[in-house]
């Protein structure tokens, strides 16, 4: 039977047989790689917070319960997300992005602040980070804006101007590891659009520009400035510089004590004694890779880089066999988000790059990033399926 092509290229399609394969349908290969992340990011969680579980006093699992029904709901809303109609998320757009500025800019109002960031609501007991949905807010309006044959001067704007607001509100928390989740998704997505090579490099320029202005701007505050370089010092300097951000270096460096005391096979699993004793501020969310390291060493540690690297694979498989052009996109996108949160998350736990406090994808505690990267990863599934609900006519 033959059909319009839905995404408008002018070609004819028949519908897929009926007996096709489901697994080709629902890439299992990609939700097995977020299964696996999931399930182990939970564990690493309880690990993290059961505390000193005693005869007198067991095991705290508070949040251990709480990520656990953060994960079902992500599965439930990804599964939505991979059925819906491409049609009607494009139509959604709009909705979700005034939305998105409504609710980052109501943070900046009612919001509560969170380690000198005032970027949570708080409700009935949980908190909600905006900026995080946003994520894929920005992904969805950027790809309904590039994809088209010729990216224009005009939509060019277009999208500068959709992820300038965002980006804005967000540096106004302040929250700059956010801002920069959310500059290399507008980057990565112009790159793979159809825009012309020389206007990359002049975007690349004004990108680098407004970079080093922020930095000598009055928008970061010092000890803000110095969290994104303290990497780079040694003690000496350490020492000198304020209180605040001399926390931050001790919080880097129990980081490492943490994954070197895992060695190559690790402590095991919630024996880890720099975890156990709390030694790493925010274990649970921002350094909890140090946890892997610690009781998982350097074979589990980087069998779960391995796992996100084969997630990575399936997602870049799925954006080069894509359909559309929007679809495309979309993928590129969520690639891209998910790509620098798992490089400066680990990276960070290591010593190699700023402390941002970017969470680690399906990871990290806490419902608004893992919901996040669950419904990022149903879109992505949704894009899969969509290229096998028409196949092309030989």
């Amino acid at each position: 039977m033959t059909t319009a092509d839905p995404f408008g290229n002018g070609r004819p399609r028949v519908r897929q047989d009926d007996d096709e394969r489901w697994w080709f349908v629902v890439d299992p290969v990609l939700i097995a790689a977020a299964v696996f992340i999931t399930m182990l990011g939970v564990l690493l969680v309880y690990s993290a917070t059961r505390g000193p579980a005693t005869e007198v006093q067991p095991a705290d699992t508070t949040l251990f319960e709480r990520q656990t029904f953060f994960a079902f709901v992500g599965v439930s809303i990804a599964f939505v997300a991979a059925l819906i109609d491409v049609r009607r998320i494009r139509a959604l757009t709009p909705v979700g992005y005034l939305g998105l500025i409504g609710l980052l800019a109501g943070v900046l109002l009612i919001g509560v602040d969170v380690n000198g960031s005032q970027a949570w609501y708080s409700v009935a007991g949980f908190t909600f980070q905006p900026s995080e949905p946003g994520k894929l807010v920005l992904v969805v309006s950027l790809a309904a804006v590039l994809a088209t044959a010729q990216v224009t001067i005009g939509r060019l704007v277009v999208t500068l101007a959709l992820a300038g607001a965002p980006i804005l509100l967000i540096l106004a928390q302040p929250d700059m590891g956010t801002v920069l989740v959310y500059m290399v998704i507008v980057a990565a997505m112009i790159m793979m659009s159809e825009v012309r090579a020389r206007v990359i490099v002049l975007l690349a320029i004004i990108g680098l520009t407004a970079v080093i202005g922020v930095f000598r701007s009055d928008v970061l505050a010092d000890y803000q400035q110095n969290r994104l370089t303290v990497f780079l010092l040694d003690d000496a300097a350490v020492a000198e510089l304020p209180e605040a951000v001399r926390e931050v270096a001790y919080n880097a460096e129990q980081s490492q004590i943490a994954i070197g005391n895992g060695g190559l096979t690790g402590q095991g699993l919630f024996e880890g004694t720099q975890t156990a004793s709390g030694l790493v501020p925010f274990q649970e969310t921002d350094w909890i890779f140090s946890v892997a390291g610690e009781e998982l060493g350097f074979r589990g540690a980087g069998l779960l880089l391995g796992v996100y690297a084969l997630l990575l694979f399936r997602m870049w498989r799925i954006a080069v066999r894509a359909t559309d052009r929007f679809d495309r996109l979309l993928t590129v996108g969520v690639m891209a988000m998910f790509l620098f949160q798992i490089f400066q998350s680990a990276g960070m736990a290591m010593g190699m790059m700023p402390v941002t406090g970017i969470p680690l994808p399906m990871v990290s505690y806490g419902g608004s990033s893992m919901i996040t990267s669950l419904v990022a990863l149903g879109l992505v599934l949704g894009v899969h399926r969509r290229r096998f609900d028409y196949t092309e006519r030989s």
